[in-house]
């Protein structure tokens, strides 16, 4: 139980502690005793303030924490005398003191340094700790951060009831408590700064990464415990950069190890080592070692991070300052292997190499897999990285070997977990355990493996690596976000007026969490910049401004534990303090009329990011970051980021991914005939055109009718969708090579109420996919540059556009879409009552003198028109 008569001497650590309670033992991890020294003396001032019977364990080589003035006991200890001598005298002494004691020792790490043995250090502290509690007395330890292997800090962390770090950074000290046995408060495990008589929480992402990125991380603690071939290679490798930076080799002694490393940690691929080697540096790659769970290769979305990290930190130094520091984990390919072995799901794994069987076993090998179970060592590793990041919240991402590498993205074929890492350190453990489970099982997931087999490289290598990010962003009350997210592309394919320049890129900025960013999301939208013309935007005036403009914003809710959407009013609400005229403008029409009408409650702000865009130097590093990044790749690249503001000139840019962008070039426009009767136009639209210029002609058209489709209950709309998805994969002889597909709303959502729900994998062998904006009057399509469902659309090089009924610029034949002839019944007997809904128009393989249907794309001018083109006779 907690006594109010026991104190650390300081009253604002007690209050991070929640108290002290009788038998505590308390271990600082330091980087020196000078640091430590404040807090001891704080601890023994309140001892001799209360009478309290003061002992202090002398036997290291360091200056004195006090002295014989000081009113301790000083027992001077023999070190060297032995073990078992040693630990004798210290129970002898603490058993005398009695109840209650305080008690200080010298620095534990001279012990191991001077019985060469981390374990005896760990026995010494499992068997002193325990006699202290049962004495109902208080331990003040203090061992060297960085010093010791697992078989001391290990037992030390397990059987300490509070154990912490000492950080000191721009002549500041903090600390960072690890682990507060049988007391808890939502903010106790965060890094807090000693301020007068307070210590405060840092709730800001960036300054949390700088402070505990000043100090290197030493790495797990077990990496010096796994002495097999690959850690003899990186301690090899560690002490040839320790004798080059102390000027004992010459740098080309680094240079030469780096190739094999990166073979080692990094990648395989040919390109991508090209690219390491040129960026990444000997301590770059010792810096991943240390920072790795397991061992293995890191995968591709760790790699395109780091890489483009220290490409931009070569071509310009100033983005040193500019990013935000990181302090990510890597999870080795090795973990994965193993965990499918000891979890019986190897075999299951190996049918997927067969295109014939790739799906059989897929189900039970994720059940397999969602009950797996870890070793005992890698779940420790586990352990030490949350100890890391405190209750800081995180994001645990997939980080395949083929993912985000030229030529297979895999967007969001895999699945990514935020933790919101709240709660108890065991509830965090469990939650960290089950987000990497989730993304283990999403290999065996059917979208991943027809993915797979449509690329084929089914029998490819494929193993998941994991990446753990710190999740950038700031505390607001409860919630936990980013200023801003978003995805960049180094090429704009959406070139909506003629003042947009193509190779200038663009952004899809979000609030918030960039999950609404990369994630189609059926119930919003996003802002699309052109970076070269940022002000400029796809919505022609200041009504279709407020109506497709972000309403919800994706916040970690820390009080739930759990990623959220809310409502943008109800989050700025819950944040004062945040800048909101930086990201949202007043909607003075909707403003005035509250104070018309004496409206208190009114909320007249709207997501523009205008004075982002335009008083801010966002948009210059932006395009300056994707313009070095592309030029690097000598390719085009696809960025995510988040971005967090202190003033208007001070911020810090978050560059969590890097890959390259599967777009193909732009294509050639050809010019559309200008005698097309009025009859023989199919379709023509004018905006919302993602692909390149193409003149196609048409095979086959599948059209789900509007007027019909919208009646239906939403139980048989993913009817229609499955049907769909049988009628793209039909028999290979009877389907045509081009079709086109054309519906109301949005093709891919997951809302039957706004479209078809079909899945990427039913139409991912379509030529064309129009969208027909007919559901709903408020509902326009989404332009979903940089979303998984855009970078499915560019691999596969399908053709999108959305027409607008009624529109200038648009036209829509409907009369041609529903009198031309049904081949439903002849390609798919059994669907046949579905006639009214869906529309199979083949135009292959017609009779000589019958009309072919063109289309004609021009992506740069926003412009798609169908059209039927007859034979021209002799």
């Amino acid at each position: 139980m907690l006594d109010s008569h026991l104190s650390t001497g300081l009253p604002g650590l007690d209050q991070v502690f929640k108290g002290l309670i009788p038998g505590d033992n308390v271990v600082w991890e330091v980087d020196s005793m000078r640091d430590y020294a404040p807090f001891v003396n704080a601890y023994c001032e309140y001892a001799r303030s209360q009478g309290k019977r003061l002992v202090y364990f002398r036997f290291a080589d360091h200056q004195p924490l006090m002295s014989e003035e000081s009113g301790a006991e000083i027992h001077q200890l023999q070190v060297n005398e032995g073990f078992e001598q040693f630990i004798t005298e210290i129970h002898r002494v603490i058993g005398l003191a009695g109840r209650g004691a305080y008690l200080v020792f010298d620095c534990l790490s001279s012990l191991a340094v001077e019985w060469c043995s981390d374990r005896m250090l760990g026995n010494f502290f499992m068997l002193t700790c325990p006699y202290i509690l049962d004495l109902e007395s208080l331990a003040y330890f203090a061992i060297y951060r960085g010093c010791h292997s697992v078989h001391a800090t290990h037992p030390i962390s397990e059987t300490t009831q509070i154990f912490l770090e000492l950080y000191r950074h721009k002549d500041d000290l903090y600390i960072h408590p690890i682990k507060v046995q049988y007391r808890y408060s939502p903010t106790m495990y965060m890094l807090h700064a000693w301020e007068g008589e307070k210590f405060l929480p840092v709730t800001e992402s960036s300054t949390i990464a700088e402070i505990q990125t000043s100090i290197p991380w030493v790495g797990m603690d077990s990496v010096r415990s796994r002495l097999g071939v690959w850690n003899r290679k990186f301690m090899e490798a560690d002490a040839v950069w320790e004798s080059v930076q102390q000027g004992q080799q010459p740098p080309e002694a680094a240079d030469r190890l780096v190739p094999g490393l990166l073979r080692t940690a990094v990648s395989r691929d040919d390109r991508v080592l090209r690219l390491t080697e040129k960026y990444l540096t000997l301590a770059d790659i010792l810096g991943v070692w240390k920072r790795m769970i397991g061992t293995g290769l890191i995968g591709g979305k760790s790699v395109g991070m780091l890489l483009a990290r220290a490409i931009l930190r070569k071509v310009d130094p100033r983005w040193n300052q500019r990013l935000e520091a990181h302090d990510s984990f890597f999870i080795g390919s090795d973990v994965f292997y193993t965990f499918l072995v000891q979890n019986g799901c190897w075999w299951l794994r190996q049918k997927q190499h067969n295109p014939a069987t790739f799906l059989d076993g897929a189900e039970e090998a994720r059940r397999r897999i969602l009950t797996g179970t870890f070793p005992d060592s890698i779940q420790k590793e586990f352990t030490d990285m949350l100890d890391y990041f405190g209750q800081s919240p995180i994001i645990v991402r997939s980080s395949s070997l083929l993912e985000d590498n030229f030529g297979n993205a895999f967007a969001g074929k895999y699945e990514s977990v935020f933790c919101a890492n709240q709660g108890p350190h065991l509830k965090r453990l469990q939650d960290f355990i089950s987000a990497v489970r989730t993304i283990y099982a999403s290999t065996m997931s059917e979208k991943a493996l027809r993915y797979r087999a449509q690329r084929n490289i089914l029998d490819r290598d494929e193993q998941m690596s994991l990446l753990v990010q710190r999740v950038s962003g700031t505390r607001y009350g409860t919630l936990f976000y980013p200023q801003i997210a978003g995805v960049g592309l180094s090429f704009n394919p959406y070139a909506w007026c003629p003042y947009i320049d193509p190779d200038a890129g663009m952004l899809r900025l979000v609030f918030g969490l960039g999950t609404r960013a990369v994630d189609r999301s059926d119930d919003d939208y996003t802002r699309v910049v052109a970076l070269n013309a940022p002000d400029r935007r796809p919505e022609s005036d200041s009504n279709e401004v407020r109506q497709y403009s972000q309403r919800r914003v994706d916040v970690i809710d820390l009080e739930a534990n759990q990623l959220v959407s809310q409502h943008f009013v109800d989050v700025a609400r819950q944040s004062p303090q945040l800048p909101v005229d930086m990201f949202a403008s007043e909607d003075r029409a909707i403003a005035e009329y509250a104070e018309q009408r004496g409206l208190k409650e009114v909320f007249p702000w709207v997501l523009t990011f205008n004075r982002l865009l335009s008083e801010t130097s966002f948009v210059d590093d932006m395009r300056q970051m994707l313009r070095i990044l592309q030029d690097a790749y000598d390719y085009p690249v696809d960025i995510e980021f988040t971005a967090n503001f202190f003033t208007k000139d001070r911020y810090k840019i978050n560059l969590v991914q890097c890959r390259p962008l599967q777009v193909t070039g732009g294509g050639k426009a050809i010019e559309i005939p200008d005698s097309i009767d009025e009859k023989d136009m199919i379709l023509q639209s004018h905006g919302a055109v993602i692909g390149r210029s193409r003149l196609n002609i048409i095979d086959r058209l599948i059209y789900v009718v509007p007027s019909v489709y919208s009646q239906l209950p939403l139980g048989e709309r993913y009817s229609v969708a499955r049907m769909i998805g049988r009628l793209m994969h039909a028999e290979e002889s009877s389907r045509p090579k081009c079709t086109m597909l054309v519906g109301p709303g949005r093709w891919g959502t997951s809302t039957p109420s706004l479209g078809v729900p079909v899945s990427f994998a039913e139409i991912n062998n379509v030529a064309v996919l129009c969208e027909i904006v007919a559901m709903r009057d408020d509902l326009v399509p989404d332009v979903s540059l940089g979303t998984h469902f855009f970078n499915e659309l560019v691999e596969m090089d399908i053709l999108y556009l959305a027409l607008f009924p009624g529109r200038i610029g648009n036209h829509w034949n409907r009369e041609f879409f529903e009198k031309s002839p049904n081949q439903l019944a002849d390609i798919a007997p059994d669907m046949v009552e579905w006639s009214s809904v869906i529309r199979v128009i083949d135009l292959a393989g017609s009779s000589s003198g019958q009309p072919v249907l063109k289309l004609n794309a021009n992506a740069l001018e926003q412009n798609v028109c169908c059209y039927l083109e007859h034979e021209i006779d002799d």
